[in-house]
């Protein structure tokens, strides 16, 4: 039995083993370690240990962003449990230990609540967030000590983040947010790391341990390079085998974090690249980032229907600051795109699947979008008014890349719409391909390093697609989000 096979326990004694034959690995701490006792007053012993907290809560507000139907509402007999207002709270709790200069160990839990919404307080059902009490979230040790060898390994339950966390990433908006049972080993020399790894998503359970997915094995090697003076130079290759639909989850009382792509099975490559300009550039900033996917999914399990995976997803972005100004402000354009699937008939599958990725924001706020069958322009113009505040204005234009293909939410798996109101399906009746604009403004506020206060308001504009479709009223979220962090 691997250690991929067993729990997080089990994971850290494997690692333990295999670590005996590491001597004096390496490298910099790749998961967030709270601060040494010098600058945080929850260290102790001169740094060997330290505690991390967190506390938030945000109140939102939501109108017709699942359906965009005014005519069905929280205060009528249709009853839209989206259409509701509700406050989500969560609390994390850390212990860091650093008895040596080479060893880390660390642990965290979590606790998770929604309160004040007619929607079931059922992690995932409905998009509920609340009701997950106090949970490992976090269980790793890490060996290394990148100034005497440049190779580490990281053990257990972690966070695994790459890039513009576009396609592996901790959600960070959301309640849960999301780890892996993983082994990670860092290769790190001046100008350059790569990271290998072997993981599976862990699964939220209400009120019992949350386990890794066992039918669900991704491995990844991520490469980093910082030669090029100007631009921050990375290429990596993930691979994905997820061969049922999470048989051992209730939809009662359970929820899949990570999101079953199309077809819930899936035996997927994604190769990619990202690069990223550097300090060099002065003022000027850019990225680009572009992904290729080949493989095969199936519509339910490995005994339906296969089709063959070839797929692209690209982002091009660039803006300027003007650091003279008073205020620095900034202005920003990008443009995303993920194919989607032209053929639902042809055994070929066109779909980018969006394995991991922390989606909230990039195609706006009220996440009506995720990275599949997706073009996205994207105008951004933020300012900073005092060093403690930054007000940030975004306007976002939304399209389908394909409407034989359906329109794809922010976690990559649920639909917007599959059919009109006369029961067509959606992907037949050539519809236009705008779905609408949307406009975000948001203000953060850190009266304190360790409190973070925002507030925002997003309004989307249906677009021709949701006329075409069904109901096509507009959509917003208002938010306050508070947030103690040690």
């Amino acid at each position: 039995m691997t250690a991929l096979q067993t729990p997080v326990l089990q994971l850290l004694a494997f690692g333990a083993l295999a670590l005996t034959t590491v001597a004096g690995a390496d490298s910099k701490v790749t998961q967030p370690l709270a601060s040494p006792s010098a600058v945080s007053p929850l260290g102790f012993l001169d740094g060997a240990v330290v505690v991390d907290l967190e506390e938030r809560a945000r109140f939102e507000i939501h109108n017709n962003h699942r359906d965009f139907d005014a005519s069905i509402n929280d205060d009528n007999d249709d009853n839209d449990d989206n259409d509701d207002s509700w406050l989500i709270h969560r609390f994390r709790l850390g212990v860091a230990l650093k008895p040596a200069s080479r060893l880390k160990i660390y642990a965290q839990g979590q606790d998770t609540r929604e309160w004040d919404s007619d929607r079931t307080d059922v992690p995932g059902v409905r998009s509920n967030e609340g009701g997950d009490s106090f949970d490992l979230r976090q269980a790793y040790f890490e060996i290394g000590d990148s100034k005497r060898f440049p190779l580490s390994i990281t053990v257990g339950r972690q966070r695994l983040s790459y890039g513009d966390t576009r396609l592996v990433a901790d959600s960070r908006w959301n309640n849960y947010g999301r780890t892996f049972d993983a082994m990670k080993l860092r290769f790190e020399v001046t100008k350059f790391w790569v990271h290998a790894f072997a993981a599976r998503p862990v699964q939220f359970k209400q009120d019992v341990f949350n386990d890794p997915d066992a039918a669900d094995n991704f491995f990844g090697l991520y490469a980093s390079s910082e030669a090029l003076r100007f631009q921050t130079t990375e290429f990596y290759f993930f691979y994905r085998d997820k061969g049922d639909n999470q048989p051992d989850l209730n939809p009662a009382n359970t929820f899949d974090p990570q999101g079953a792509s199309t077809g819930p099975a899936q035996r997927l490559s994604t190769l990619g690249t990202r690069w990223k300009s550097g300090p060099a550039l002065g003022a000027w900033d850019y990225t680009v980032e572009v992904a290729f996917q080949f493989g095969d999914v199936w519509l339910t399990d490995r005994s339906s229907r296969e089709f063959d995976q070839w797929a692209f997803a690209g982002h091009v972005s660039g803006g300027s600051t003007f650091r003279a100004a008073a205020w620095k402000p900034r202005l920003g354009l990008a443009y995303n795109y993920a194919s989607g699937d032209g053929g639902p008939n042809d055994g070929r599958s066109a779909t980018f699947q969006n394995l991991f990725p922390s989606n909230h924001a990039k195609f706006g706020d009220l996440d009506t979008f995720g990275r599949r069958n997706l073009h996205n322009l994207r105008f951004q113009p933020s300012a900073r008014p005092t060093k403690l505040v930054e007000v940030e204005l975004t306007y976002n234009a939304n399209w389908l890349a394909d409407t034989h293909d359906y329109w794809y939410r922010s976690n990559g798996v649920n639909t917007q719409r599959t059919l009109t109101p006369d029961g067509r399906d959606v992907r037949t009746i050539g519809a236009n391909s705008f779905a609408g604009h949307e406009l975000d403004f948001i203000v953060r506020w850190k009266p304190q390093p360790w409190l973070h206060l925002d507030t925002g308001d997003a309004h989307f504009f249906a677009g021709t697609y949701l006329r075409d479709t069904g109901p096509s009223d507009d959509a917003d979220l208002g938010y306050v989000q508070a947030q103690v962090l040690f």
